[in-house]
């Protein structure tokens, strides 16, 4: 469907998200915000969608933040609530079935980065600068910043990084685990096309079983291990498990169906 702020289209099973906001850095805004939760019912309701992609316009951000001028005025009650559209918003992106991949090429500050880290992994462009800078504004990162920077990077990281407002480049998000590759500009999105088409060829059901058992791990209102056991177990009601195993004793490249 045709949106305002994003771009997307479907390829080969994956679905790209441009956030089309080149002129404001591809800010975070109330449209932007509404928009992406469409895509995602779409991107949840598609069989045709197998993984996703999410970038930014042009060649300086990713997403450079949230739209400050929404904030001005907001009662506390107004802010709690805009707090928890975003919360909404990142873990239906976090929780999606489907893998979902941040492809980071350029800024990815605030809610950018928040957006980056509801997404499974992320790949950087070598000119990607991550930070959250909100205390600058005399706010916290509200849209899971705390939360995800801390689990992502250890707790010492993340209070430096968030009481600095402090930005990292590319390189030391790698080497504090926050991106899984960092590569050339020009190589971003085809690197996480090939990473993609790999486990496009996985069994769908299966991937978004492992996706579900490992949110499980920092999800305080279930027992992982217990979520790892019924999710396995489901798996052997799926058409694919015994395609699968049926491949691997009869020694032919597995043919998945999603069912």
């Amino acid at each position: 469907m045709p949106y305002q702020t994003l771009l997307t289209g479907l390829s080969d099973g994956i679905f790209t998200i441009i956030i089309n906001r080149a002129d404001k850095l591809n800010a975070l805004n109330t449209t932007v915000m509404q928009e992406l939760g469409e895509a995602f019912d779409e991107i949840y309701a598609d069989p045709a969608v197998k993984s996703v992609i999410i970038t930014g316009a042009g060649p300086k951000a990713f997403v450079a933040g949230a739209d400050i001028s929404e904030f001005v005025g907001l009662s506390v009650a107004e802010g709690s609530a805009l707090a928890q559209r975003g919360h909404d918003l990142f873990f239906k992106i976090e929780r999606c079935p489907k893998p979902v991949v941040a492809c980071v090429n350029g800024f990815a500050l605030g809610g950018g980065c928040e957006l980056a880290m509801s997404c499974h992994f992320r790949i950087a462009s070598s000119n990607a600068k991550f930070g959250q800078p909100e205390v600058n504004l005399g706010i916290i990162p509200g849209y899971g910043g705390t939360q995800r920077l801390t689990r992502l990077i250890g707790k010492g990281r993340a209070m430096e990084l968030i009481l600095s407002a402090n930005m990292i480049d590319a390189a030391t998000a790698l080497q504090y685990g926050l991106v899984n590759y960092v590569v050339e500009p020009e190589q971003l999105i085809l690197k996480a096309q090939e990473l993609l088409i790999t486990i496009n060829s996985k069994a769908p059901l299966a991937l978004a079983a492992a996706i579900k058992a490992i949110n499980a791990v920092y999800d305080e209102t279930t027992n992982g291990f217990e979520t790892e056991v019924l999710a396995f177990g489901d798996c052997f009601a799926t058409e694919d498990m015994k395609e699968g195993a049926s491949a691997f004793l009869e020694k032919r490249k597995a043919v998945f169906t999603g069912k």
